[in-house]
């Protein structure tokens, strides 16, 4: 078996992973990962003729070409990888995780420190067990800050994270009921997010800490260093300036008192923003760099996004929904002043036993607010017996909001991954 040792040189010489043969370049070392409806071991060979390096397998090959690399477990192999080039650096490493909010967090975090240093940071949302090792993998010898997202639906899972990403700081947006099937409870939530908390406090780190959030206060006690942000009684202090549909913030203690006019819908991303600024100032960044970093960064990939849709105003936060984040969300809508909003909403996944009652809560809150129109669609919606408009799909919803010539309206549109509910305004 090879060593991580000797992998590890292989890989300075040959610094791009592949993982999926179909996106494989010349050059690539090709890790063969195995899941429950694949097997890369079977496409090792491939790899090679296709002009991969080398290919790190766990299970014999058929054939007996050269470049295959035998070891015992490929995901291992990656991890432990992973963990051996995260030795080499001691800049500062930043992990990020929480119920809502970690992706957001994470982009505003590298666009701050990205105007000072030579940052590296988890791509989109590739923020798991493969994902994680993966972005560790990509940073460079210039790096001077890097910022790892660690997402999680079961206990150990972060534990495991901080073996190979080491977190010299830590953040934890939140904990609140989101994985509710693999975690099964709250306090489990808390728990598998504390992990990140756990790993700082052994290793004598420094966690950014949501000092509004009663319980992240009582789960970082300990921790060598803490640094806080929020609303009142913390180092780094803001409040939501004004009521427009885009959130700006004024900043009122431990930065020069100034106003920040973000890209981002709602003012639950009032968090994420503290929580980018007080890293920032942390690490002495320019207060004028972080202002203009702040204001400039542009939510995509449907979050938090506010989109013209003919004359009227989408708010679109697509990319997932909890409990949680659900309750935030349509509080945040339901603010705006405006008699012509339209309530767009996608169930929830993964909630498991408690999904049934999680979608009444949800819709005794909607109760209690006057909207222009209500729509529901799919999963656990349906089996609820309810006053509003319901659909099985986001295109069937999108084909009737376009019958009914909406103008000069608000849209909240939010829904898990699943229901896909961008697909509303495409339509």
């Amino acid at each position: 078996m090879t060593s991580i040792e000797n992998l590890y040189q292989l890989f300075l010489k040959h610094p791009s992973i592949c993982t999926d043969s179909r996106k494989l370049k010349p050059g690539d070392l090709f890790f063969a990962l195995k899941g429950e409806n694949f097997n890369g071991n079977r496409f090792a060979g491939q790899a090679l003729r296709e002009g991969a390096a080398y290919a790190v397998i766990d299970e014999t090959p058929e054939t007996g070409q050269e470049n295959f690399i035998l070891v015992n477990d490929v995901l291992k192999t990656l991890q432990t990888l992973a963990g051996h080039h995260r030795d080499q650096f001691s800049i500062p490493f930043i992990g990020i995780t929480g119920s809502n909010g970690k992706t957001t967090t994470k982009e505003l975090i590298h666009a701050v420190l990205s105007t000072t240093y030579r940052t590296y940071t988890t791509e989109g949302n590739l923020n798991n067990h493969i994902g994680i090792p993966l972005t560790i993998l990509k940073i460079k010898a210039d790096a001077e800050m890097a910022v790892v997202e660690m997402g999680a639906n079961h206990l150990r899972e972060i534990a495991g994270y901080c073996e190979y990403a080491k977190p010299t700081h830590g953040i934890i947006t939140n904990c609140g009921k989101a994985h509710l099937e693999g975690f099964g409870s709250v306090e489990n939530v808390r728990k598998g997010k504390g992990e990140l908390y756990d790993w700082l406090r052994t290793h004598g780190g420094t966690a950014f800490v949501m000092w509004d959030y009663n319980d992240l206060r009582e789960m970082s006690k300990g921790i060598a260093e803490i640094v806080s942000y929020g609303t009142f009684d913390a180092a780094v202090t803001g409040i939501v300036d004004g009521e427009g549909p885009l959130l700006r913030v004024k900043l009122t203690r431990g930065v020069h008192n100034q106003l920040i006019q973000t890209q981002l819908a709602g003012k639950y991303n009032l968090p994420n923003v503290l929580a980018a600024v007080t890293v920032g100032t942390h690490f002495n960044v320019d207060p004028a760099k972080i202002k203009t970093s702040l204001e400039a960064y542009r939510p995509s990939n449907s979050r938090s996004q506010i989109l013209p849709w003919g004359s009227n105003t989408v708010v679109l936060d697509a990319y997932n929904a909890n409990p949680s984040s659900m309750r935030v969300a349509i509080e945040n809508f339901a603010s705006i002043s405006s008699s012509e909003k339209v309530l767009v909403l996608g169930a929830m996944a993964e909630l498991g036993d408690s999904s049934i009652l999680e979608h009444q809560e949800l819709l005794r809150q909607i109760a209690g607010y006057p909207w222009k129109e209500v729509v529901l669609v799919g999963g656990d919606f349906l089996r609820i017996k309810n006053k509003y408009r319901n659909f099985q799909t986001a295109a069937e919803a999108g084909e009737w909001l376009k019958s009914r010539h909406f103008e000069n309206s608000f849209f909240l549109v939010k829904g898990s991954r699943s229901i896909g509910m961008e697909r509303i305004i495409d339509s």
